[in-house]
This record gives C-alpha cells, structure tokens and sequence, in this order.
C-alpha cells in the first residue's frame, strides 16, 4: 500500500497564460493544437486567458491569479518599478513589431477627416486600448516626436480593440491603434488610412513576451521546459507554410470571419515571431529605457537580468 502511494503521481501543473488579441498573441491559438502537445495533461494544463490589455495583467500576476503574463514591453518594467515585481522574468518571445519587411501596428484616421498630419491632432481625441499598453507608449512617443503631450495637446480614451472601427466611424474620436485582425476588417480599410505605424515610432520592438515570476520558475522548472517545448511545436506548426490553409481555418474559426481573409495570418504580412522563441532583448532594452524617457516609470533596469532564456534554449534543444 506504501509502495503504490509512493509511486502516485503529482497533479499536472497549471498554467494560465494571458493573451489580448486574437491570433496575433500565441496562447490565443495555443490550444487549438494541443494535439501537438505531448506533456498537456501530463506535466503541465495550459489555459489561455483573455485580456483587454497588458497593464491588467500585473495585478493579475501580482495576486497570483497568472502563471505566464503576456506583458508588452511599457508594461514590463511598470510590473518592476512601479508594482513592486522585482522577481519577473521574460522566458519567450511572443512577436515583435517593426521588424523589416514584417507588419507593423498603425495608427488610422478618417479619408475624409480633418487629420492629414499628426500636428493636426492638437486639440483632438485618439484612442488607446490601455494606457501603458505597447500601443498606446507607441502613440505617445511618436505623438511627442511632434511636439505634443498627452491631456496637454490632445486627449486619451480607452477603448477595446474591437470598438475602435466603430468609434472612428462616429468620429468619437480622430485616431485609433489598428492591430491584427482588426486592422484588416473591409469595413475599416473604406473609412481609415493610416497616419503613421509603430516602425516610424519607435522602430523594432520587442512588443510582447512570456513573463513569470521566479519563485514559480524555480519550483517549476521541469514543467515548464516541457510547456515550452510543446509550444515549440505548435508555434512550428503555424509558421510551416505548408500549414497555412488550416491555420486559416482555424482563425475562421476564432473570429466567425471567412477563412479566405486569413492569407495574411503567420506570414510576412504578419507580425515577426521568432520561430524559437527567442525574444530580441537588444530591442527591448531600447524599448524600456524609452518607456522610463516618457515618464511612465522612474527608472529603467538592465533587460538581461530580468530574463531567463534557458529554459526556452533547453526546449529548442529536445527539437533539434
């Protein structure tokens, strides 16, 4: 009887990673090929959680309520300076933005608005999906690049990604952050044309990554080397041209839209994603420091120090 109870095994852990928009973020397509997954139910249960931004994420990992934020890079050192987090560490890569010949967020304002240039923003509303979201730190460095400060020169509402169209066309507002999916809905593309993108902003940017805290690392380790390497498999997956017809299904699927408007997804008109996970901590870096020069941080923090890539390089390995 001893000998059975001793051999029991321990419960899978679980993991709750946080996503924001539809497809572009991996734990939004993740479970869609859990078959793919050969540790889910044995060392690990990963369950995607929904967001309207990163900033409300902190606090979820602040009580304990996320395994894996999915933190962008203006939220990351406000989790360190400003919330106290000191013990959050980056472990992968989810996309960047601005990389060359990849797509990069715009800004869109109406064809037939009053906005042609971004000093004509003064005295106008934009909107934003969370202050202190990538998008909106974006917005605010280009916008200042022009000599105007936000409630200052112009002023910020927060919307969810979904309601922006709708917004604009009402003219509630004069500028809205356009992501995929959303960027590319035919009912935008008649009424918007874009100002400016986040390339001619702030450049290359680490804009999302994986973060946990370490203590969770630590006591967790084996699990989670295997959660990567599953997720390994399955961001290979969608990125294998071969597999973009049904990765198009699958976001047919997702977002209740024909399957024949996806010939973008996992491609060049894409995001970059780096196909081993590998976040770009040079960029980062630059990222961070700019998020502390537009005042939403005290201090900036060396980016290194606060990344543990090892169990991703541990993972890539079992692939080779």
């Amino acid at each position: 009887m001893l000998f059975s109870i001793g051999l029991a095994q321990a419960d899978p852990l679980k993991i709750r990673g946080a996503w924001v928009a539809p497809l572009a973020n991996w734990a939004s397509v993740w479970v869609q090929k859990k078959d793919l997954a050969v540790h889910f139910g044995k060392s690990y249960e990963f369950e995607p959680v929904h967001f309207a931004g990163t900033p409300p994420m902190i606090t979820a990992i602040a009580n304990n309520e996320l395994e894996i934020g999915n933190l962008a890079f203006s939220t990351l050192p406000i989790a360190i300076g400003n919330a106290g987090l000191d013990d959050i560490r980056v472990i992968s890569d989810d996309f960047q933005d601005g990389n060359a010949g990849y797509y990069s967020n715009e800004y869109d304002v109406l064809k037939d608005g009053p906005i042609k240039t971004i000093e004509d923003l003064k005295g106008k509303v934009v909107a934003t999906n969370v202050a202190g979201s990538g998008v909106d730190v974006a917005m605010r460095a280009m916008l200042r690049k022009h000599g105007l400060e936000a409630n200052r020169d112009y002023t910020v509402v927060e919307a969810p990604f979904p309601a922006m169209r709708a917004m604009l066309a009402e003219r509630k507002v004069d500028m809205i952050p356009a992501v995929l999916p959303f960027v590319l809905d035919p009912e935008l593309k008649k009424i918007a044309v874009k100002l400016f993108d986040m390339r001619d902003a702030i450049g290359v940017s680490q804009f999302v990554m994986w973060s946990a805290r370490k203590p969770f690392i630590d006591a967790h380790r084996a699990a989670l080397v295997d959660f990567l390497e599953d997720s390994l498999r399955i961001t290979h997956w969608y990125l294998d041209p071969k597999n973009h017809d049904a990765a198009a299904e699958i976001a047919s699927q997702l977002t209740k839209q024909p399957a024949d408007r996806f010939g973008w997804i996992y491609t060049k008109n894409d995001y970059y994603r780096d196909p081993d996970l590998v976040p770009d901590l040079a960029a980062l870096q630059k990222n961070v420091d700019m998020t502390k020069a537009l005042g939403f941080v005290n201090n900036s923090f060396d980016v290194k120090a606060h990344s543990d890539l090892s169990m991703v390089e541990e993972a890539a390995k079992r692939l080779k």
